[in-house]
């Protein structure tokens, strides 16, 4: 058994398919299965029920998926602890979509570097599939974002509420007009945008991050929606405007984190969070 065996399998249970495995880790599906078939061998039991839905555990792979974890976390935290210097006492790595490093992720580094500047902090910015399969690996302690999937082990824990609005670069804009940026916020936002905009044609931009929508308002003009949270400081500069009677959309955010982790250093970053959290949930019901 080796390292990159434990990572396959780990990929394979965090995605439910060899094939998304294979995407994500950069290597071709002969090789994810030849990966699995040596591990199985090794373990003398099949870990993978494979399907036209994909792969699921078995009995035997569920097993094996915590001292998976332990194998990929302990190599892992053996290669960060070598060179942590001695006036640290742990790390903790985090990591969220990019949007939630706007304001709200920043101001919690603040906080931990207030609260425990002897714990160094490993910051990543990712989409949810990677996020989650770091989080499944054991490469990140807490990951953030805004359309968790599950996986066994792990907790989804609902950290707050966006609020989605639609901001110009126009004060006079009243709709989505030619210039419209649609931003993938996820399945949620993409039905609920439906029902209030039915009639509207694909739109003539498409981003899949909120900064990227920012930067070509910005630099071209339009309308996206952002999250209030996001957009306020372009508002009050005058750089952008809130469209009037525009609708506002509820946006959820998750952490995610182990469900079994025992880690002093891990429950006061997730209180810290939730400390936060707790806040803008409180001002924008004020």
């Amino acid at each position: 058994m080796d390292i990159e065996q434990a990572r396959t399998f780990l990929a394979i249970a965090a995605h439910g398919s060899f094939l998304e495995a294979s995407n994500r880790l950069h290597v071709t599906q002969s090789t994810v299965s030849a990966r699995i078939q040596h591990l199985e061998a090794d373990l003398g039991a099949r870990l993978f029920v494979r399907n036209r839905a994909g792969a699921t555990l078995t009995t035997a792979g569920r097993r094996f998926l915590q001292h998976a974890k332990n194998l990929v976390l302990t190599v892992e935290q053996a290669r960060h602890d070598v060179g942590l210097p001695s006036r640290y006492r742990a790390t903790i790595r985090i990591g969220g979509r990019i949007a939630l490093w706007e304001g709200f992720l920043p101001r919690w580094v603040g906080w931990m570097r207030d609260t425990a500047s002897d714990v160094s902090i490993r910051s990543e910015i990712g989409f949810e599939e990677d996020l989650m399969r770091r989080v499944v690996e054991g490469t990140l302690d807490i990951s953030l974002m805004y359309t968790p999937s599950h996986a066994p082990g792990l907790v989804v824990e609902h950290l707050f509420d966006e609020t989605l609005v639609l901001v110009s670069s126009r004060r006079e804009t009243r709709w989505p007009d030619e210039d419209y940026i649609y931003v993938e916020w996820g399945p949620g936002f993409y039905a609920k945008h439906r029902e209030s905009y039915p009639d509207l044609e694909r739109p003539p931009q498409v981003v899949n991050i909120g900064w990227l929508g920012v930067q070509l308002l910005l630099a071209n003009g339009g309308c996206c929606f952002l999250p209030i949270r996001m957009a306020q400081p372009f508002i009050d500069d005058g750089r952008l405007f809130r469209v009037v009677e525009g609708p506002e959309f509820t946006h959820p955010a998750y952490m995610v984190f182990p469900r079994e982790a025992d880690s002093e250093v891990l429950g006061m970053a997730l209180h810290g969070l939730r400390e936060l959290a707790a806040e803008i949930q409180s001002a924008a019901t004020t």
